[in-house]
């Protein structure tokens, strides 16, 4: 009989507009802030009020009140990335060989899990990330939605593919998992990240070693625990938090390791590619695969028959939503010479509008930025851009106990300064005045990323020219440029901003298994005799 899942169906987000859904949240924040400071191991992510090695656990600080510790969290050294791949090289062969439906009904018991939680998942973004209310759920919603798609998409992939028809053969084409993966996650999507490229790894056969950013690593914990209470065998994954620069070469360059899925910088992205690709060492299985979503340096254009009451709205949302810490951040404003003065003018008194304080509490737009390093560079970039460039508008806050940077906007005339070239990953806007679509279009192509992109137009013509002409693996079109839902929105770019087919899409999974094709002479000449 053949198992059958449910039609996929994405997660719903809050609505606190709703008594229900606000007083839900407000009790799950209220709980959690009573929860901070506990410890949390290696391993499984088990939490515990001691700690058994101080020198191990590092404090994850809540980046609006930087004295205030969310948890401590065991950081694995050598010895310990030593037993992670050790662990996972053993359980991938007997996990690699259990039944792709009890991998998908335990990846569907996951969501399950998370739903159930759902607010407290969010709850503690709020605290360790900085995320507002709204952002957290989100993140949760998406995250919950990674298991339920990717199970589905499992399911359809764990089904011979019967190939072309010829009398006494069949040709059948199977989906083998890969072997050991290495996930390495980022902090600005600390839940539906990691959850993604974690389940994607598991429901396709592979044992997974899961090292959470630095940043947010008691989420990460979090994520461990729930694979534990599901069921899922203690050999099919190892929850890896520690420092990037020390773990990350030596899981890239480990011979047990056979693929690596990453996001974050450019940099460490590209010194992932390079480590994989490094002459293959002892013991090594093959040419190890690398998924990798590396940033963007994304652009909306403003034509000049935009709605601009809607064009305003799109890009506040789009720039300045968790502090522009996303890599689909607004970062770069393309407006046409027509419009140019109107739209500004409204996007800054849009800009001033917002209030900059404590994610915890929801009567602030803007949150802290993730830490003290973030919050340096950032002040840093406002600064060099303030010497060189018109200021259109840089926000203040009276708001000291945390990473607080209020929005900040500069028009900048020539698109090879480095403000309008480079990642900044924070709520800082570039602001280009164009005189045609054209130009509009060579600016938008004119860095080495594509991720996201859009335009705000009411001319069919412009908008088919955008679909063909601007370099974006996301466009979106008269509205806002961040938020791809899973199965709805594959989220992926190129160039430089990433290799690998894109999240939340039909082909995501496919990068986790290897394709072998089985041919068969049917055309028997009698029949061995079963043993007994």
């Amino acid at each position: 009989m053949e198992k059958i899942l449910s039609p996929f169906k994405n997660c719903s987000p809050r609505n606190f507009a709703l008594d229900q859904d606000r007083l839900a949240m407000k009790s799950a924040v209220e709980h959690i802030h009573r929860q901070l400071g506990m410890s949390y191991r290696l391993g499984d992510g088990q939490s515990k009020p001691e700690r058994e090695n101080s020198i191990k656990y590092q404090a994850s600080l809540n980046p609006s009140n930087k004295k205030e510790v969310v948890g401590f969290v065991e950081f694995g050294d050598e010895k310990d990335l030593e037993t992670a791949i050790s662990q996972c090289d053993q359980g991938r062969r007997s996990w690699g060989k259990t039944e792709a439906w009890e991998r998908i009904q335990l990846v569907e018991a996951l969501a399950d899990w998370m739903q159930e939680r759902r607010d407290i998942l969010s709850a503690w973004m709020v605290f360790e990330v900085g995320k507002n209310w709204r952002e957290a759920d989100a993140d949760t919603c998406e995250a919950i939605d990674f298991c339920r798609y990717y199970a589905r998409e499992m399911a359809s992939l764990s089904k011979p593919i019967r190939m072309q028809e010829l009398a006494g053969e069949t040709n059948d084409l199977l989906y083998f998992p890969r072997g050991v993966f290495a996930v390495i996650a980022p902090w600005n999507f600390p839940l539906a990240i990691l959850t993604g490229m974690t389940v994607a790894s598991l429901v396709a056969g592979n044992s997974v070693i899961i090292k959470p950013a630095e940043q947010s690593s008691v989420i990460g914990a979090f994520l461990a625990q729930g694979l534990k209470e599901v069921g899922f065998p203690k050999d099919s994954f190892y929850f890896l938090p520690g420092e990037g620069e020390k773990l990350g070469p030596l899981l890239v360059s480990d011979p047990r390791v056979d693929g690596i899925c990453f996001t974050g910088s450019v940099e460490v992205g590209l010194s992932i590619i390079e480590g994989a690709a490094a002459k293959p060492k002892e013991g090594q299985r093959g040419v190890k695969k690398v998924i990798a979503e590396m940033g963007g340096k994304n652009a909306l254009i403003v034509d000049e028959d935009a709605d601009l009451d809607e064009a305003v709205a799109g890009s506040i949302h789009s720039a300045f939503g968790f502090q522009g810490q996303k890599c689909s951040a607004l970062s770069r404003l393309i407006v046409h010479d027509r419009v140019y003065e109107s739209f500004v003018s409204r996007f800054v008194a849009a800009s001033k509008s917002l209030r900059t304080g404590p994610a915890w509490n929801p009567e602030f737009q803007v949150g802290p930025v993730v830490d003290d390093s973030s919050f340096r560079r950032i002040r840093r970039c406002i600064q060099d851009a303030s010497s060189r460039l018109e200021v259109l508008y840089i926000g203040e806050t009276d708001q000291d106990q945390g990473y607080f940077i209020p929005p900040a906007i500069f028009e900048v005339p020539d698109r090879s300064d480095t403000l309008f070239q480079n990642e900044v990953f924070g709520p800082v806007v570039a602001v280009h005045r164009v005189k045609s679509l054209d130009e509009a279009f060579e600016a938008v192509n004119s860095v080495r990323f594509a991720l996201t992109g859009g335009i705000y137009s009411r001319s069919p013509s412009h908008i088919s020219r955008a679909r063909k002409e601007m370099e974006v693996g996301n466009l979106y079109i008269n509205r806002s440029i961040t938020g791809a839902i899973v199965g709805r929105q594959a989220f992926g770019g190129f160039k430089f901003s990433g290799v690998g087919s894109k999240a939340g899409g039909p082909d995501y999974l496919l990068q986790f298994l290897e394709p072998r094709l089985h041919t068969e002479n049917t055309v028997r000449r009698g029949f061995a005799a079963e043993e007994a």
